[in-house]
């Protein structure tokens, strides 16, 4: 026996053309197109499973966005009536996004990170080492010095150095 049927999803037409320029574009994730297909179909087919069959997702998934666009729906719909179309669109942009997930926060601030990658960026002999060239060691032990951290690792200098190198 089915369960209750699921709230309807109403959309305005500025909400389903926005929807509809975020699929046509050529940059959207294909999370993003699978979450603007449930909830474009949502709007024509009222139960999840049918829903969820079409698109070859879970029931759970489905349900997911469901609900995630009906909790951002009044916030839509009132910002459409103050015709802040900007922030609709941010609304739709954030509706459709990941939530933030736990995990272990970052050790080091973007600040600190920048002042690690500018240290690489100036000369050895400026800071009075026997090197050529930084190593992730020497790097490492210079933001030490400098105060920039209390405590990195060679391979963290290193990674930053690596990710920021021009």
């Amino acid at each position: 026996m089915p369960g209750p049927r699921p709230k309807p999803i109403v959309l305005t037409g500025r909400q389903r053309d926005f929807l509809k320029q975020i699929l046509r574009r050529e940059k959207s994730t294909q999370q993003q197109v699978r979450r603007i297909n449930v909830i474009l179909l949502s709007e024509e087919e009222s139960r999840n499973r049918s829903i969820a069959r079409r698109l070859h997702l879970t029931l759970q998934t489905v349900r997911r966005w469901r609900k995630r666009w009906i909790q951002v729906g009044q916030a839509m719909r009132t910002a459409e009536e103050n015709g802040d179309y900007k922030q609709l669109e941010q609304l739709i942009l954030d509706a459709l996004c990941d939530e933030a997930r736990s995990g272990r926060p970052a050790e080091f601030t973007p600040e600190q990170i920048c002042q690690i990658v500018a240290i690489g960026c100036e000369k050895p002999e400026d800071s009075d080492r026997p090197i050529s060239h930084w190593t992730a060691r020497e790097l490492a032990d210079e933001a030490i010095k400098r105060g920039i951290v209390d405590n990195i690792s060679p391979r963290s200098a290193g990674r930053f150095f690596k990710r920021c190198r021009p």
